[in-house]
């Protein structure tokens, strides 16, 4: 059994680099206070960083991302510094990071309580990033070895595409973090949906976290609605709706953990003891619809 947390992350503006660190380190103490191991927040959390810019540079779209490159190393230095005083495991959110072609990718690192391991690129680009933010899609996908179990990442509209997924889950992934960032409720939905479908069809526990809240000071996170989620084939011993909890409000005013416990075992055992197995027919579908 693990005690995970996602957080249902509201955007605030904090204009100093002590006041965000203060804020970061007092909401994972937080966390792992109530015992969570494993801390997740949202797609584009680390683009709070742009609050420390001038008005004008932090209310500029492109300016915002190119304005915060020279924070990243203090960043992660502070995660880091995070991970390993509370003896967790964090993925801190996603940031944009130009990378030495000069594009940037929208990235998500996971710390542990020994240092950084690796990070995630999101595969999959929404036409706001695309066309307006000019976010560049990153390649490949990785499954990280933790004392929790095997994790994967798929950064919000990555959820919506199922061989991502499946490509995780291949790689031995248990437990994917769904980090969000969408500013309609039916944008929430259909990561939620997606994280729900890709759990079902993996026959693996994802979990979702959020950001919500107003943030007129930035372009890029301005509005933002979401619930937090865990995700879990409905199954024997699984709950019937495969959903083992959700946080309470849609967009609370504040910063909010979900934590729950997952048993990965548990999970393992439905895909060789449950009503379906829908992980192990996967290929026989190719199979069927294949053309003569």
């Amino acid at each position: 059994m693990i005690r995970i947390a996602a957080c249902q992350y509201a955007i605030e503006l904090h204009e100093s680099w002590e006041a965000y660190a203060r804020h970061l380190e007092a909401l994972c103490a937080e966390a792992a206070e109530r015992g969570a191991q494993l801390l997740v927040l949202p797609e584009y959390a680390g683009l709070v960083l742009s609050g420390q810019l001038a008005p004008a540079l932090r209310g500029d779209l492109l300016a915002s991302i190119e304005g915060i490159q020279p924070l990243l190393q203090d960043w992660r230095a502070l995660c880091t510094g995070i991970a390993a005083k509370l003896g967790v495991y964090l993925q801190p959110g996603s940031l944009p990071v130009r990378d030495a072609d000069g594009r940037y990718r929208n990235r998500a690192w996971l710390f542990g309580p020994g240092g950084e391991l690796g990070f995630q690129d999101k595969l999959m680009m929404t036409r706001f990033e695309r066309e307006h933010w000019h976010i560049s899609a990153g390649q490949g996908l990785r499954v990280f070895d933790t004392s929790l179990g095997r994790l994967g990442i798929l950064i919000c509209y990555d959820n919506e595409f199922p061989l991502l997924a499946r490509t995780l889950a291949e790689g031995g992934a248990d437990l994917i973090l769904a980090p969000s960032c969408t500013d309609t409720e039916a944008g929430y939905h259909r990561v939620r949906i997606g994280a729900q479908a890709r759990a079902l069809e993996n026959q693996v526990a994802v979990l979702q976290s959020p950001t919500v809240g107003l943030a007129p000071w930035s372009p890029a996170l301005d509005e933002n609605i979401g619930r937090a989620g865990l995700y879990v084939p409905p199954d024997y011993g699984m709950p019937r709706d495969g959903v083992i909890a959700e946080s309470a409000a849609l967009c609370p005013g504040s910063s909010q953990w979900l934590i729950c416990d997952l048993d990965l075992d548990e999970v393992r055992r439905v895909r060789n003891e449950g009503q379906v197995f829908t992980r192990r027919d996967w290929p026989e579908q190719f199979e069927r619809i294949r053309p003569a």
